[in-house]
């Protein structure tokens, strides 16, 4: 049996069962933690309906449910979320917010799903629609099915999703023509519906990434993206009463706010504040407890602590509505929440679990049962003590279950017990024996004692005091967010020609020349001059890039300024590319060590990870193996964001040297890195013959002596430090991995030490400086690379609110973070006012223990406090800057950020990245001043940090500053400047191209690129794609043809995504599909005039053709021709008379496939 069928013997609980749907109020006493979950389990599984369990916060809620889960599975566990804080309700609602509040209603709503619904308190308060209203907007659509898309469209806005040119996250829709795409804020695929006049011709899901259609469907759901559901009548009835409001208002201020309000409602616009308005648009007080189906049972988890946060929640949302008042931005009629509490006293069926009868107010109920139960005690490794409580269990008949988490720390649990003499053996969770003792294994966070059924549960934790790792319920994320190219053009962007140097893009706007449309690109030069530019020649501009986002200076046309600085340049990058050749070549040719393969110890060493590892991980991992197991020196750069797993795959070749009999050092930057280091080390190869030793300067002088002898001697395996390491009394005695983590941080000198080390062994470096994806590209020959991109499962996105700063606010998270056992980062970046700023907190939140950090402490002091900070002696820090770099404290989960809109964005990120490193939901909340008005550019940095709430999403907004900072870092500081004097994309051309000569590879020029002047209207019209970006897009795809197996794929994407196309992109495609061939057969230009088609070929062309093949590509065409030559070059002219266009391409391409053809054979 499994545990639940266990705990369902019980009498009490068989008696509580029974009660359950009659109309009664009963209370459960003396449960706790995972008895508590196990008890209200059992109650699910006797059931099999709905039940609605509310907890005081929104902590508990979590908790709870992450126990449910692990007894249940995640599809029975569904959590409302709700912040405990009135005002967070108002500020800012993330995409996983609505995400819960729409799974859980959709879930209350669907009649044959059972499940649990765990939720704060504070979520019966919650506004929200008509369950009728709410069920309506669930819309089914079905192939063949006749459809308004306006209505559709209307009803999508309605429902919280939002109109974007192209669909790239869930919750988004995007209209072009006859096509809609949705993304479905559940689904893991976006949809596609293909209309054909209202009739539903095609639905497809796509990809995210490339846009194209994957496979087609019959039907498809799509449900809300947001709780707040507002109709047309809602609308109506909110103007109403905000108008008769507003005629008995006399102060001036409130009124024009409210006017202000009406205006937005009148239009049908969602005002900022609307959430504060949703008692005027609704009929009635619906809430929560209107979705329950009828009875259903509801349990009250700690009901004391629920009626405290009840009391303290109606105060701060009165404190709310005064403050608002005061500012006169609200009216003293609006309810902003529901008061559902006495409602709630009187429901039935309800049970109450409480620890005590004390303090339950008047509340009489119908049965009371009463369990003897506690905690199971802490053992702290002692595994001699464990085994005296195990034999006391046995004497008692006890069923006893040990748990382990995965099978790699069951095989440890049970290595550990024998060692003891405790032999007890392994079944599964669903096979467990009564009154046996055994070992299984089991997700649940914490052991606990039954004495009435005479159960005891021990988990690792007690055993070890091992926190628990739950693997959670992975948030889909989509990588398009991560890689939606960050060399975008948008209006406005700085951009480089490669001829005329950097100006200003203005858009791409469709001219019309003798009669013929074409489409071209505009860029501003100084002094307001402009120049338009075929589509075509796209290529020739790259995006202006520089370090520290700079606003560069424009070029004049035509000075010539720009050719002489793009060859200062090229000079420059020509050595470096020397440079790092020679470095490359010493390296190849020098004798290392080779590694062994991976044996049974290394295979059981990698499964003892508690994680699930990421594709990048794995990648990364061999990709350092394999190195390993080469004759010469590693030298392997491991680039990934902050805490996403880079020390993992530096422990396994840490385990892999050791195995080999080598040793390993691990060189930090900081002491507290240092320490860090070494602590994870000590956990990770716990269960492992390894020895490891720390020096800095948080070491005694003795035991730093006693350490660097052992290391002489060979007793110690691996070694952590910080440059102490490179130290002259620091001997090896077989030294074979040297492992830098931050290299940059390191100064000159040490640089030159290290140096010296690569060429004898192997080396394995570790950054979170991103390094840009093209350097990265033309380094992937000097220097060996790995990247990991994707964030590890089991993190949740931080939840990031923007608000003016609020004390309330401040006060309530930093209470709360630390009623969860967590701790706080308060940023704020003024040395000499941050004294006065510590004091402020600390009368703010007196049950706080603060200390303080900035970068004039000296390096001592500052040491000291972080180490403090991370053993858990402080709730709060208060720092500068400082913190963005490298140190890692899982348990600080909240973050302020003072003045937020004064950072920079990759600043922000990177702080933002410092929380939410556990399996613990983490806040982020960037403030401003509340009596200043944001400009607009700090307003879109916000927006934009609030919006990339995805994981690893900071990607691509950190990777702009930050991939200049690692370019920079990479190839010297000296670079940065010559960087900026040509922007980064050029930069990293020209070093690409100088490193292939340099190696002697460069490519033989394969084609031409011939001018096209056919007098034909080929252009993508912003009727059919009106979105410049993603016309850029297509143009650049048209330049990629080379085939007609591309050409048919392309047209097919266009039908796809944009729905039929007109005549001019039809023509638009066959040109640059002809054009493809023509480069290949070396064409110089093409022109039509006075009936003529004349296509002059290059010199070049002549190694290829001999005059016999024009003539033989020409016989394959019906068009007549001759051929002559002018100045050296070829000739073909067409007599073109009375032929329409298409006739006069379609031939053409016949003639220029040929030719390619031709060459392709003769090139071979």
């Amino acid at each position: 049996m499994n545990l639940i069928e266990y705990i369902q013997q019980n009498q009490h609980i068989q008696k509580w069962q029974q009660q359950l749907n009659t109309s009664s109020r009963q209370l459960i006493l003396g449960l706790s933690g995972t008895s508590k979950a196990l008890v209200m389990s059992a109650a699910f599984d006797s059931l099999s309906e709905k039940i609605l369990i509310f907890t005081s916060s929104q902590n508990e809620a979590e908790n709870l449910a992450a126990n449910l889960t692990d007894l249940l599975g995640s599809d029975y566990v569904y959590n409302f979320f709700t912040d405990d804080s009135p005002l967070a309700e108002f500020l800012f609602s993330s995409k996983e917010k609505r995400q819960t509040r729409v799974d859980s209603l959709n879930f209350l709503l669907n009649k044959q799903q059972p499940g649990i619904l765990v939720a704060n308190f504070a979520a019966a308060k919650i506004h929200l629609p008509s369950p009728k209203n709410y069920q309506e907007t669930v819309s089914e659509v079905r192939l063949q099915d006749e459809i308004q898309v306006d209505s559709l469209v209307k009803k999508l806005l309605a429902t919280g999703y939002k109109k974007v040119s192209r669909v790239l996250a869930q919750g988004e829709f995007s209209l072009r023509g006859d096509i809609l795409d949705i993304y479905e804020i559940n689904s893991e695929l976006p949809y596609r519906l293909e209309f054909f006049g209202d009739e539903v011709d095609g639905i497809r899901t796509f990809d995210v990434e490339t846009q194209r259609s994957l496979e087609n469907l019959e039907t498809v759901s799509i449900y809300p993206a947001s709780e707040i559901i507002l109709t047309e009548e809602d609308f109506v009835r909110a103007e109403k009463q905000l108008s008769s409001l507003l005629e008995t208002i006399e102060i001036s201020e409130q009124k024009s706010y409210l006017a202000e309000v009406l205006s937005d409602i009148k239009t049908g616009y969602r005002h900022p504040d609307m959430g504060k308005f949703l008692s005027l648009f609704y009929e009635k007080k619906w809430t929560l407890l209107d979705y329950l189906p009828k009875g259903s049972p509801i349990f009250f988890d700690n009901f004391h602590k629920i009626m405290d946060s009840h009391a303290q929640f109606e105060k701060e949302a009165a404190e709310l509505l005064t403050e608002d008042l005061q500012k006169c931005q609200s009216h003293s009629s609006l309810q902003y929440f529901v008061d559902t509490y006495s409602k709630l006293r009187k429901y039935q069926p309800s049970t109450y679990f409480s620890t005590f009868q004390k303090g339950l107010g008047n509340l009489k109920f119908d049965t009371i049962y009463s369990f003897n139960q506690h905690p199971m005690q802490e053992f702290f490794n002692q595994i001699p003590l464990l085994k005296e409580e195990l034999n006391r269990y046995a004497k008692s008949n006890f069923t006893v279950i040990l748990q382990a988490q995965s099978a790699a720390s069951l095989q440890s649990l049970q290595k550990t017990l024998q060692e003891y003499g405790i032999q007890l053996p392994y079944r599964e969770a669903y096979e467990l024996l009564v009154g046996q003792q055994q070992v299984t294994i089991g997700q649940l966070g914490a052991g606990f004692h039954f004495l009435d059924e005479k159960i005891a549960l021990i988990t690792e934790r007690e055993i070890f005091h091992k926190k628990v790792k739950r693997k959670i319920r992975r948030q889909h994320a989509s990588n398009a967010e991560r890689l939606r190219d960050y060399n975008e053009l948008e209006k406005g962007d700085y951009v480089v020609h490669h001829i005329h140097g950097i100006g200003q893009f203005l858009g791409i706007e469709t001219i019309q020349v003798s009669g013929v449309h074409r489409d071209y690109i505009t860029i501003q030069y100084q002094n307001s001059d402009r120049i338009s530019l075929p589509v075509e020649q796209i290529d020739g501009l790259s995006k202006y890039i520089a370090s520290d986002g700079k606003q560069p200076k424009l070029n004049k046309l035509n000075d010539g300024r720009f050719q002489k600085t793009k060859q200062k340049v090229q000079k420059q990058v020509e050595d470096i590319a020397e440079d790092l050749i020679k470095l490359y070549a010493e390296r190849s040719q020098l004798k290392g060590f080779a590694f062994s393969a991976d044996d049974d110890n290394q295979l059981e060493f990698d499964q003892h990870f508690a994680y699930v590892e990421t594709e990048d991980q794995l990648r990364s991992i061999d990709e350092v193996k394999r190195d390993m197991e080469k004759a010469f020196p590693m030298d392997r750069l491991l680039v990934g964001d902050v805490g996403f797993g880079k020390t993992e795959v530096a422990m396994r070749a840490a385990f892999k040297a050791v195995n080999d009999g080598k040793q390993v050092a691990i060189l930090v930057p900081t002491t507290v890195l240092a320490q860090q280091h070494y602590e994870n080390f000590i956990e990770r190869f716990a269960d492992f013959p390894v020895n490891i030793g720390v020096l800095s300067r948080f070491r005694t002088k003795a035991e730093q002596t006693a350490t660097l002898e052992k290391l002489k001697k060979g007793q110690l395996d691996i070694i952590i430090g910080t440059h102490r390491l490179l130290s002259k009394d620091v001997v090896f005695a077989d030294l074979g991995l040297l492992v830098i983590d931050e290299e940059q941080r390191f100064g000159v000198k040490h640089k030159e030490t290290l140096k010296e080390l690569k060429k004898k062994i192997d080396v394995l470096t570790l950054t979170a400086t991103p390094i840009p994806r093209t350097l990265h590209m033309s380094m992937l020959g000097i220097r060996d690379l790995s990247v990991i991109e994707t964030p590890p499962t089991n993190r949740y996105p931080v939840q990031t609110y923007v608000m003016e700063t609020n004390p309330t606010v401040i006060r309530d998270a930093i209470l709360r973070e630390i009623d969860r056992g967590g701790q706080v980062y308060y940023l704020y970046n003024k040395v000499d006012s941050i004294e006065k700023k510590v004091s402020e907190l600390r009368d703010l939140v007196p049950e706080a223990s603060i200390a303080f950090v900035h970068g004039q402490m000296s390096e001592i002091q500052l040491e000291n406090t972080l180490y403090a900070f991370i053993e858990e002696e402080y709730n709060v820090l208060v720092t500068t800057t400082i913190i963005e770099t490298g140190v890692d404290i899982p348990n600080a989960n909240t973050l302020f950020v003072e003045n937020a809109d004064h950072m920079g964005l990759s600043t922000l990120y990177q702080l933002r990245g410092r929380v939410g490193r556990s399996n613990r939901i983490a806040y982020a909340y960037l403030m401003y001043r509340p009596d200043k008005s944001l400009t607009e550019v700090s307003e879109k940095r916000l927006e934009a940090i609030k919006g990339f709430k995805e994981l690893g999403s900071g990607f691509k907004i950190a990777m702009q500053d930050l991939s200049i900072r690692g370019a920079g870092n990479l190839l010297g500081a000296a670079q940065s400047g010559f960087i900026d004097s040509i922007g980064y994309e050029l930069y990293s051309q020209l070093l690409e191209a100088a490193i292939l000569e340099k190696q002697g590879k460069t490519k033989k020029r394969q084609k031409s690129n011939t001018e096209m002047n056919l007098s034909i209207d080929a252009y993508l019209p912003s009727t059919y794609i009106d979105d410049q970006r993603q016309k850029i897009e297509i143009y650049k795809r048209i330049k990629e043809l080379d085939s007609r197996v591309n050409y048919e794929e392309l047209q097919t994407e266009l039908i796809d995504r944009f729905g039929e196309y007109p005549d001019a992109v039809a023509y638009l495609l066959e040109i640059g599909l002809l054009k493809s061939f023509l480069d290949q057969a070396f064409a110089k230009s093409v022109e039509k005039k006075q009936g003529q088609l004349i296509v002059t070929f290059e010199a070049m062309a002549g190694q290829y053709f001999l005059t016999q093949d024009y003539f033989q590509a020409l016989s394959a065409t019906n068009l007549k021709a001759r051929i002559s030559e002018k100045a050296g070059q070829m000739q073909v002219i067409f007599d073109v008379r009375h032929q329409k266009d298409f006739e006069i391409l379609e031939q053409l391409m016949i003639f220029s496939e040929q030719l390619a053809a031709k060459k392709l054979e003769k090139s071979q």
